[in-house]
């Protein structure tokens, strides 16, 4: 996934009571997830240009929005950075650090919290460097800071990007090999749990299986997802490889990564959601939409673990006229294969 450049735009104030209402609902399987932040459809100004995160929280047809990305952990200062692209510009940094003070997305993170919307941010994309870290105590200590400044509030003296809005979960999108992210991710789960139900660790492998970049995460022994949402987008695997009418398919594999659900995951309640582009420029090769989009999402479906679809990105799906409440509609309503062949094609996984 990539990061684009700053625009400014321009908004209004929202404020907010904080609320614990989120719009992820583990026992569904039509739940839709977007990822915003990075302007992907490129305008600079206007309608189609990315806009403030509260202008996507009374969509009905979304339930997760992923703010992407924190691209350094430990930063200047030893302190996480943040690429918001044209929504940056709406935030100031703190003295002595690059990190990012957020009023506006701080009051917003509230608005969409408060209009039932899941809240998650992403760790990585195509500009993260790191590579994780030199050593597991300083991913240990990493995962401490980075929960201290983005969940729920505590008397830490940590720097706070949002105030006190926090979010409802952090999400992995590494595309290249990164070390000691394993007891990262172990210790959020461990931070997220004492600090209540309801918080979510995801991530955005590429679809090939095992995942490059997060193989050691997603193996046994792992991190415990609660969502993944493969990318089924530049990849031999993507949704241009989904054969119509196939009860077995050879490259798309949707079925290899249910059965990791089943199998393999430290969490054997996780749930695997379709990572689809939400328009024709969102990536080089994976884009469906129509009926052959209708139909995948109906093969799919029976699978045990599908939990629904994940766009990328937001600015792309409100450019492609009615490419989001497709997609809400396909998953409420699309015909799903038969139980018989989604069991001869989990029967050879």
């Amino acid at each position: 996934m990539f990061l684009q450049t700053y625009f400014p735009v321009a908004a209004t104030a929202v404020t907010l009571f904080q609320t614990a209402l989120a719009g992820y609902n583990p026992s569904a399987k039509n739940n839709v997830a977007v990822y915003w932040g990075q302007n992907s459809y490129g305008q600079g100004s206007g309608n189609l240009a990315q806009q403030r995160l509260s202008n996507y929280c009374s969509d009905s047809n979304i339930d997760i929005i992923i703010m992407s990305f924190l691209v350094q952990i430990k930063g200047t200062g030893g302190q996480p950075v943040m690429n918001f692209a044209n929504q940056g510009d709406r935030c100031t940094v703190f003295p002595g650090t690059s990190t990012f003070n957020c009023p506006e997305i701080a009051a917003d993170i509230k608005t969409c919290q408060s209009r039932g919307k899941t809240i998650l941010l992403s760790i990585g994309g195509a500009t993260y460097t790191e590579g994780g870290f030199a050593s597991a105590a300083d991913a240990t200590s990493a995962a401490q800071m980075i929960w201290q400044t983005f969940g729920p509030r505590t008397s830490s003296s940590a720097l706070r990007p949002f105030g006190d809005s926090y979010v409802n979960g952090i999400d992995f999108d590494f595309e290249a090999g990164v070390r000691n992210m394993v007891p990262f991710g172990q210790r959020l789960r461990t931070l997220m749990n004492a600090s209540g139900s309801g918080f979510l660790i995801t991530g955005a492998p590429q679809c090939p299986y095992p995942d490059y970049a997060m193989g050691e995460m997603l193996a046994a022994g792992g991190v415990a997802f609660d969502v993944i949402w493969p990318q089924f987008y530049n990849n031999y695997c993507g949704l241009q490889s989904y054969v119509s009418g196939a009860a077995d398919q050879w490259n798309f594999n949707f079925n290899t990564w249910d059965q990791w659900a089943r199998q393999t995951s430290v969490n054997r309640n996780v749930k695997v959601m379709l990572g689809t582009p939400a328009g024709p420029s969102a990536a080089g090769s994976g884009y469906t939409g129509g009926d052959r989009l209708r139909e995948i999402i109906g093969f799919v479906k029976k699978f045990e673990r599908m939990g629904g679809v994940m766009m990328w990105d937001v600015s792309q799906a409100y450019a492609n006229s009615g490419f989001l409440v497709s997609v809400k509609n396909y998953l409420n309503t699309a015909r799903e294969a038969t139980r018989e062949a989604v069991r001869a094609v989990a029967f050879r996984a």
